[in-house]
């Protein structure tokens, strides 16, 4: 029967109606009440309706709705902006539009919605025409498009909806800034916004109106805001610098960029809302297991849903009815900074026994047992009134950031903000983002990890490895590169002290990690470890993290991490010069070697690899496959030799001295960080240490020559991480590549170790670094020594003879199926001499 407030007016009516009969003792009374309840509505009683003329219902329902509409306004008016649901919806709309801002303006502007455009205005309707094509839905609800269209006017009340109107380019601005502006903008718009007077200061009643707004935003973020608004006084009273009693433009850009995070605080940033979901993922279970909800078996063997965060279980049917998520993230009151709590879940008792009375749980009956999602104690029911109130976090303490460590910054003192390091930012950096909001406070003697997963790495293996991680540790610690890319977290951790950094991924996502630290000039850089979930997997293999992620369990990993020590490993900077040609080469990937650099046959292998791979990314989603490709493309290269007498189309400089290159046949040449390439081979090869050696290389055979060519001193010359060196080996082929590989042959042609290199080629020739290849038109290449990185390294293991140094043997291929197709394409070719 029309909107709510027609029903309300309805209502009052037919109240009215039964006063006037015989059933009511005083119908003055009830007439009067509904009378008032009419007016409370904005609507005139009987001179608005006429009770028995139903053709002029129409301008009843008009009336009702412009009063509703005042009222509405009335409160946008004393509240600010769209309230944060409406905000958080309106985000949900544009994550699936494709449409930009300035697409829809041509339509306004003359195109087939010009007819809506009044000036540099549109009314109501036009407003949902814009509202509709932008965000590419034709059901967006009523309540959302009238909050919005308020939101934007915010000054004289019209009698109708027609004779409203918003300015156009407000409306484009807001949307714009949404879609990617910078935070300075969108300080700036949200400023003026609240400047109501247009007067260039926020005085005390608007200054009020923020807060009321920071209020609501703080309640729909579940945050106690029975101690907020004090808080928020003080700050904004921090904001006035010059003691004016009103607040600049200047003054709110410079609060923005420094302590205070007012564009989470103003509801503009809404990724920090722990919403109590469920993050659902389907899941088959190899045991029977009880439904959460209706606590009925899901069969052996069956379908159900399992919650990433909480391992809370149900069936597909009862998903939509289950109880909120009971992991919140971060706390959100001031009495829950500092200590965590237990956050029991029913069910999840996977040990089968109590954590506290080591008897067995009967998981197989009925839905029993409790865990904790922060300690992963499984107990009794029974066995809860024993236990105590205060979660250590079990196990993996040393890695988890517990909610009671991550609280708003809002919440810290003003003593505190003033201190604060992001204080000494300025507008120049300035880069707001969600995570700023929050402040972290590790508990002592602990070392928070930051993950960062890439789920595409190792097939469906990236994926698993995310959900698993954001079950151990705080999902807040665990990053998804595809969604959030790596500068959040560094963001985030910037000023935790003692943390440490877990990559998951190949050799290319640690490249992308360690360039972005890189940039983010980090105050304290944190060491890095490797979970291998790529191809090759070069580094993860020499800092004996293995060649391959195959399923392992997490929570061992994570306890190697603990007890893992830092190694240091030379980082080399590169660049790239050009000639004049009117040839265009490819980008260079990186600017920093970590693992190796070659030039010839095995980037030729690389490069084909990398460019079928961009253009079938179906038929390269596993490992094995990788592997199977890049064998069939060494083949081609093997028989075709496109890289044949390379040593004719390039010279080669070690710190400045030619390298002679006359004497032999070269298809490639490699540059070597690591003793690990195209996962597992050692080109350099293995070495015997002299006895009682123990730093890695001979001191007495050169060990602080910037150059060794003397082809004596390099066959006991052993590759290290640290050692301010690089290894050059030429590489006679494809085959040669193969004889390595399958251990046949123990070695390449060692060139030289040294500390800087320089490359001129004559001809476009194919290069990768690190994994990424590229074809390079002719140019001038120079490498030398840029920084050292900390890297975990796991605990030795008892039989290693050097513990204290990465082990060059274990970085050697294990025997796989790839191993014996090259053993089938080398049958017949006469195994070459043994090399050092």
């Amino acid at each position: 029967m029309g909107s709510w407030p027609g029903r309300r007016a309805a209502n009052a009516v037919r109240t009215t109606r039964r006063a006037e009969g015989p059933g009511l003792r005083d119908p003055t009374w009830a007439r009067a009440r509904a009378q008032e309840r009419l007016q409370r509505l904005g609507v005139a009683g009987e001179k608005t309706y006429p009770w028995k003329h139903r053709s002029r219902r129409e301008k009843y329902y008009q009336a009702a709705f412009v009063a509703f509409l005042k009222k509405k306004r009335k409160m946008a008016k004393e509240k600010g902006l769209i309230s944060p649901n409406d905000f958080a919806q309106l985000q949900k709309y544009m994550e699936y539009s494709t449409n930009k801002v300035s697409d829809v303006l041509k339509l306004f502007e003359d195109g087939e919605m010009a007819e809506y455009l009044q000036g540099d205005a549109i009314g109501y309707e036009g407003f949902q025409q814009f509202l509709k094509i932008y965000l590419e839905a034709d059901n967006i609800p009523n309540h959302l498009s009238l909050a919005l269209f308020q939101s934007f006017k915010m000054g004289h009340l019209e009698d109708t909806v027609e004779n409203d109107v918003v300015c156009l380019s407000d409306v484009s601005c807001y949307f714009s800034l949404l879609e990617g502006g910078r935070p300075e903008d969108k300080l700036e718009f949200t400023f003026k916004l609240y400047d109501t007077d247009r007067n260039g200061i926020l005085d005390s009643s608007e200054v009020d109106r923020l807060i009321i707004q920071m209020m609501r935003v703080a309640e729909y973020l579940d945050w106690d805001v029975s101690e907020l608004r004090p808080i928020l006084q003080e700050m904004m009273k921090e904001i006035d610098y010059d003691g004016s009693g009103s607040v600049s433009l200047a003054e709110w850009l410079r609060a923005g960029a420094t302590t205070v995070p007012l564009l989470v605080l103003l509801g503009l940033e809404m990724t920090l809302k722990d919403n109590g979901q469920h993050l659902w993922r389907p899941k088959r279970f190899p045991r029977p297991v009880y439904c959460n909800l209706c606590e009925s078996s899901i069969g052996l063997g069956k379908q159900g849903l399992s919650c990433n965060l909480c391992k809370y279980v149900v069936h597909d049917q009862c998903a939509m009815k289950a109880l909120p998520c009971e992991v919140s993230t971060y706390a959100k009151s001031r009495k829950d900074i500092g200590i965590q709590s237990h956050v029991w879940v029913r069910g999840g008792c996977e040990s089968g026994r109590c954590d506290r009375c080591q008897k067995k749980i009967r998981i197989y009956h009925s839905l029993v047992g409790l865990h904790c999602v922060w300690c992963h104690l499984e107990i009794h029911d029974d066995c809860l009134q024993a236990m105590g109130h205060e979660c250590d976090c079990g196990l993996l303490r040393d890695h988890i950031l517990p909610p009671s460590s991550i609280y708003p910054s809002v919440l810290a003192s003003g003593q505190e903000r003033k201190v604060s390091k992001t204080s000494q930012k300025t507008m120049d950096d300035l880069n707001l983002s969600t995570f700023e909001a929050l402040r972290i406070d590790p508990v002592s003697n602990t070392h928070p990890l930051l993950v960062f997963v890439n789920p595409k790495s190792g097939g469906k293996q990236g994926e698993r490895v995310l959900w698993k991680f954001q079950y151990l540790l705080n999902p807040r610690q665990v990053f998804n590169l595809l969604k959030d890319g790596p500068e959040a977290g560094l963001r985030f951790f910037r000023d935790v002290p003692g943390c440490r950094i877990l990559v998951c991924g190949g050799d290319g996502t640690v490249g992308w990690i360690l360039e972005t630290i890189d940039k983010a000039n980090l105050p304290v850089v944190p060491p890095v470890a490797v979970l291998p979930l790529g191809t090759g997997n070069d580094l993860a293999r020499c800092l004996r993290w293995g060649g391959g992620y195959e399923g392992q369990n997490l929570g061992k990993i994570l306890k190697d991490l603990e007890m893992s020590k830092v190694v240091h490993m030379d980082r080399w900077s590169v660049e790239v010069i050009p000639q004049q040609t009117e040839e265009k080469s490819d980008p260079v990937p990186f600017q920093i070697i970590n693992n190796y650099f070659s030039i010839g046959v095995d980037a030729s292998i690389a490069h084909r690899f990398h460019i079928m791979r961009e253009k079938y990314p179906e038929k390269f989603n596993s490992r094995m496959k990788n592997k199977l490709w890049y064998f069939e493309f060494a083949t081609s290269e093997s028989i075709f030799s496109t890289c044949k007498k390379l040593e004719e189309s390039l010279t080669v400089e070690i710190c400045g001295k030619p390298l002679d290159l006359s004497n032999l046949s070269l298809e490639g040449i490699a540059v070597l960080n690591i003793p690990s390439m195209h996962g597992g081979s050692n080109l350099w090869g293995d070495t015997k240490r002299p006895h009682g050696d123990t730093h890695g290389i001979n001191q007495a055979l050169g060990a602080t020559a910037k150059v060794i060519t003397d082809p004596d001193i390099l066959k006991t010359c052993v590759p290290d991480l640290s050692d301010k060196r690089l290894e050059v080996v030429g590489l006679e082929g494809a085959i040669e590549m193969g004889q390595i590989y399958t251990k046949l042959k123990n070695a390449g042609h060692r060139l030289a170790k040294c500390s800087e290199i320089t490359f001129h080629t004559t001809k476009t020739l194919p290069m990768q670094i690190d994994g990424e290849p590229w074809m390079q038109t002719p140019c001038t290449l120079q490498s030398k020594g840029n920084e050292v990185l900390p890297l975990n390294m796991p605990p030795s293991l008892p039989d290693q003879d050097h513990p204290q140094e990465p082990d060059a043997h274990a970085c050697g291929p294990t025997p796989s199926f790839l191993q014996f197709l090259w053993l089938l394409m080398l049958r017949g070719t006469p195994q070459p001499p043994s090399q050092p």
